[in-house]
């Protein structure tokens, strides 16, 4: 039975993965301080292989501790997204950089490392030109900076390695957020039955989280095939402008009122189209379309009246 360890299990991405890894009878390690969801796990503990280390990841000496135990090695405990790393700086590079600094330090060539980070790293891309994984890197948050520079150290010293750059992640899980773009746009618009859009020619590229875990998965399974290599990682046909989303979401939900500001500005500056074929020719394609996810997000909304609690 292989071992995996994964820190930040208890997120948005982790609380699937772990989910789909124990399933499919992987023996499971998290760490978490289970800060924003102390319930995403609940359903784990069932599991007789599986283990939940409440710790906080920057502890070096706890990594120095169980590091040579694991198969593989999926780093995902980070402040995520550029408010909350504006917010809480020096937590931000303690985390997203300083656990990888330690990691890529302690790491055995026994483990295999998957790490993930944003494609949002392109920032503002060519209008007719899609982003590769040889186009330069031009983050435009502190998030973005981190997890660039996570990437180029895995990248730099560790021996056995697969980078993905994930698209804006969307779709229900153990650990909801609503603040990633579709989540948001289908949480707002059956709140207020109103989007309003600013700059909504903005392109991005999306994929669902089952997708997400799928795809590690998948690297896992065919690991010397994809090793030491970095891939984009999203769903090819929702590769769309915010107004195109924002339509998307009114043919599900009819009440929608879109309006568009002009003359203001979007915080959120990122704009581009992301290829996924690198991955795509090594066998591994997204497939769970935005209708779907659109259509799941509606039914969590509508129905489950519990807050979400979000990270920023």
């Amino acid at each position: 039975m292989q071992k995996v360890l994964i820190t930040g299990g208890a997120g948005y991405i982790g609380s699937m993965l772990s989910t789909k890894l124990l399933d499919l009878g992987y023996h499971v390690t998290v760490i978490d301080l289970l800060k924003y969801d102390k319930g995403s796990l609940n359903h784990l503990y069932f599991y007789k292989n599986f283990e939940l280390i409440r710790e906080d990841v920057r502890k070096k000496d706890l990594i120095k501790k169980l590091i040579r135990k694991f198969d593989f090695i999926i780093p995902l405990a980070a402040l995520v997204g550029a408010p909350l790393c504006q917010k809480f700086k020096n937590d931000a590079i303690s985390t997203n950089f300083g656990t990888i600094k330690t990691l890529c330090k302690l790491a055995t060539k026994k483990n295999k490392i998957i790490y993930l980070t944003t494609n949002s790293g392109y920032g503002i891309g060519e209008k007719n030109k899609f982003c590769d994984e040889n186009s330069p890197l031009n983050p435009i948050s502190l998030y973005g900076r981190t997890k660039c520079d996570g990437e180029d150290l895995v990248r730099l010293k560790v021996k056995n390695y697969v980078c993905f750059r994930l698209a804006t992640v969307f779709g229900h899980s153990y650990r909801m957020r609503s603040d990633l773009l579709v989540n948001n746009f289908v949480y707002t618009a059956l709140k207020k039955k109103k989007l309003t859009l600013f700059e909504p020619h903005f392109r991005r590229n999306f994929i669902h989280v089952r997708d997400v875990a799928n795809a590690i998965i998948f690297t896992m399974k065919n690991f010397n095939k994809l090793k030491n290599n970095v891939y984009n990682l999203g769903l090819s046909s929702a590769n769309i402008s915010k107004i195109i989303l924002a339509k998307k979401i009114k043919k599900h939900y009819k009440k929608l009122k879109i309006q568009i500001v002009k003359n203001r500005k979007d915080p959120d500056k990122r704009d581009y189209f992301v290829s996924n074929k690198k991955i795509e020719k090594k066998g591994f394609k997204a497939n769970i379309s935005l209708d779907e996810g659109i259509s799941e997000l509606i039914q969590v909304f509508k129905n489950d009246k519990n807050k979400v609690v979000n990270n920023y």
